[in-house]
C-alpha cells in the first residue's frame, strides 16, 4: 500500500507553523480559568500554579528524554506523537470533574509540547525556501503570538459570555488540534537515504556541539529570560488583573494579556531583519522595563500601565526569543539542530516551571503583591544579563555555516 501523498515545501511550512503555534495555544489555554478553578473548588494560589507548573516540568522530561528524537525519526512522526498528546491533555480539561484531571491534563500538554515544539520549529526552517531560512524565525516567533493571542481573545470571550465556560474553551481547542494533527499527517516522510544516514537514537541523548558553547549560553539565556517572563504573565496575569487591578471580566483581563502575544507578533514582524546580538541585547532592557511598568501597575491599581507593561512584555519577549532562535539557527548544524533547540526548550521550561510554582508558594503565604515584586525583580536580571551576553561577534556564522538571509 502506498503512503499518501506529501504535502508541498509551502505547505509543510504552513503546517510547521500551526504546530508551532499550538505549543503556546496549548500552554496559555488555562491561563485565565485557574481563577474560576479556584473560586469553584476553593484552591489556593499554590494549587493554581501548580498546575501551570506541572506543564514546564512535563515538557522539560521530555525533552531530557526524547528532544533529539526528530533528528533520528523524522520530524513528521514526532510531531504526530506531540500533537495527540496535546489533544489527550486539551480533552481531559474539556471534561475536567476535579482537580486531579487538570493535573493529569497539564502533563499531557507538557509531554505534547516537549515533543513538538523543537521538530516544529525545525521543521520551519528546513521547509522554508532557499535563501529564505531567516522568515523561518519570524514566523517561529509569530506563531508562538498567534497561539499566545488566541488563548487570551477566543478564551475569554467564550469564558465570559459562552456557556460551560469551565469546558467550552478547551472544546473548541480540541477541535483545532484534531485538524493539526489531520494536516501534519501528510507532512513528508524521512527519504531512505536520511533514515539510513540518521545516527541511531538514544533517549536522553541531548549535546551540543562544543563549537557553539558560547552561542548557546547567549541563546539559551536570550529565550529563558522569555519564557519566565511569559511564566509571569500566564500563571498570575489573570490574578494580577483581577485582585491587583480591579478588573473582574474575563474578555478584558484576556485582551489585556493578549496585547502580550499581539505585541510579540507585532515586533517579530518589525525585527525581522536585527542581528541576533542587537536583538537580545534590545530584548533585555525592553523586558526590564515592561517588568517596572508592571510594578507600578500594581502599586497604583492602574490599568492603563499595565496595558502598557503587557504589550512591551510581549515586545521584550519577542526580541529575546527572535534574537535566541536566530543565533541557533545560524550556527548549529542540522544533524543537531532540534537536539540543539531541545536543550535551550528544556533550560527555558525548567526555568518557567520553577517560577511559576515558587511565585505561587510565595502569593499564598506571604501575598500575591510580594510574589509580583520578588519575580518582577528576579526576571529583570536575567533579562539584562542576556542582553549582557549578547556580544556583536556572535552574529557571524561560523565558517561554512549560512547565516539566515543569506544566499
Amino acid at each position: 500500500m502506498n503512503a499518501p501523498r506529501a504535502l508541498g515545501r509551502r505547505a509543510s511550512f504552513n503546517v510547521a507553523a500551526a504546530v508551532v503555534a499550538h505549543t503556546l495555544w496549548t500552554s496559555a489555554a488555562p491561563a485565565l480559568t485557574y481563577p474560576l478553578y479556584a473560586a469553584r473548588w476553593h484552591l489556593t494560589t499554590t494549587v493554581t500554579t501548580g498546575m501551570f507548573a506541572v506543564y514546564p516540568v512535563a515538557v522539560v522530561l521530555t525533552l531530557l528524554l526524547f528532544g533529539n528524537l526528530s533528528d533520528r525519526m523524522g520530524r513528521r512522526a514526532v510531531i504526530l506523537a506531540g500533537v495527540a498528546s496535546s489533544l489527550a491533555g486539551v480533552g481531559l480539561f474539556a471534561v475536567a470533574p476535579g482537580v486531579a484531571w487538570l493535573y493529569a491534563g497539564r502533563a499531557f500538554m507538557g509531554i505534547g509540547v516537549g515533543l513538538s515544539a523543537s521538530p516544529g520549529t525545525a521543521a520551519l526552517v528546513e521547509f522554508s525556501a532557499p535563501g529564505q531560512q531567516a522568515r523561518a524565525n519570524v514566523v517561529a516567533t509569530a506563531a508562538t503570538a498567534f497561539g499566545m493571542g488566541m488563548a487570551m481573545l477566543a478564551g475569554g470571550a467564550l469564558i465570559q459570555y459562552a456557556p460551560w465556560p469551565l469546558h467550552l474553551n478547551f472544546i473548541v481547542l480540541f477541535g483545532v488540534l484534531a485538524a493539526v494533527f489531520a494536516f501534519a499527517w501528510f507532512l513528508p516522510r524521512p527519504t531512505a537515504r536520511e533514515r539510513a544516514n540518521a545516527a541511531p537514537w538514544r533517549p536522553g541523548a541531548l549535546a551540543v556541539p562544543r563549537a557553539i558553547a558560547r552561542v548557546f549560553a547567549t541563546a539559551t539565556a536570550a529565550v529563558t529570560a522569555g519564557y519566565v517572563l511569559g511564566a509571569l504573565m500566564l500563571s498570575l496575569g489573570g490574578q494580577i488583573a483581577r485582585d491587583l487591578i480591579g478588573s473582574s471580566n474575563a474578555l478584558v483581563n484576556g485582551a489585556v494579556l493578549a496585547l502580550f502575544a499581539i505585541a510579540t507578533g507585532t515586533t517579530a514582524v518589525f525585527a525581522r531583519r536585527l542581528p541576533g546580538p542587537r536583538a537580545v541585547q534590545s530584548g533585555g532592557v525592553v523586558a526590564a522595563a515592561a517588568l517596572a511598568l508592571l510594578l507600578l501597575a500594581a502599586s497604583e491599581h492602574a490599568l492603563l500601565p499595565f496595558l502598557a507593561a503587557s504589550a512591551l512584555a510581549g515586545a521584550g519577549y519577542s526580541l529575546l526569543f527572535l534574537g535566541g532562535l536566530t543565533l541557533v539557527n545560524a550556527h548549529a548544524p542540522a544533524a543537531h539542530r532540534a537536539g540543539t533547540l531541545s536543550t535551550i526548550y528544556l533550560v527555558g521550561y525548567l526555568a518557567m516551571g520553577a517560577t511559576a510554582l515558587s511565585l505561587g508558594v510565595v502569593a499564598t503565604h506571604w501575598g500575591l503583591r510580594l510574589a509580583l515584586e520578588i519575580g518582577a525583580s528576579g526576571i529583570a536580571a536575567v533579562a539584562l544579563a542576556a542582553a549582557a551576553s549578547a556580544l556583536p561577534d556572535l552574529a557571524p556564522a561560523l565558517p561554512g555555516r549560512q547565516v539566515p538571509g543569506e544566499t
